[in-house]
């Protein structure tokens, strides 16, 4: 049983930094793609971030490129999310997910694995 658990969120001001963690149990992940994805209030989840974990390369939604960084440890089996110059728009709950496969997508569908997500509040 796979089993993906966020954890790092909480409330921060707007311009700070927060870093989220996903912790992945059940099976190694060293092929595979995972992301970020998040999903505020009234609106659709989103796509955030992605890491093929194999190559390393990474894929970012364009209004957080260059404040967000997605990276992982394949020793811990875990996938992160740093976050900085945090602003309000980036408040949502935040979602890891993993592929089966080791190709990045950006869709929602295209996910096998989620976790139970972590709240990420940035007042202004």
């Amino acid at each position: 049983q796979v089993q993906l658990v966020e954890s790092g969120g909480g409330l921060v001001q707007a311009g700070g930094s927060l870093r989220l963690s996903c912790a992945a149990s059940g099976r190694t992940f060293s092929s595979n793609a995972m992301g970020w994805f998040r999903q505020a209030p009234g609106k659709e989840r989103e796509f955030v971030a992605a890491v093929n974990w194999s190559s390393g390369r990474t894929y970012y939604k364009e209004s957080v490129q260059g404040r967000f960084t997605i990276s992982r440890d394949d020793a811990k089996n875990t996938v992160y999310l740093q976050m900085n110059s945090l602003k309000p728009e980036d408040t949502a709950v935040y979602y890891c997910a993993a592929r089966r496969t080791t190709l990045v997508v950006t869709s929602i569908s295209g996910y096998d694995y989620w976790g139970q997500g972590t709240q990420v509040t940035v007042s202004s």
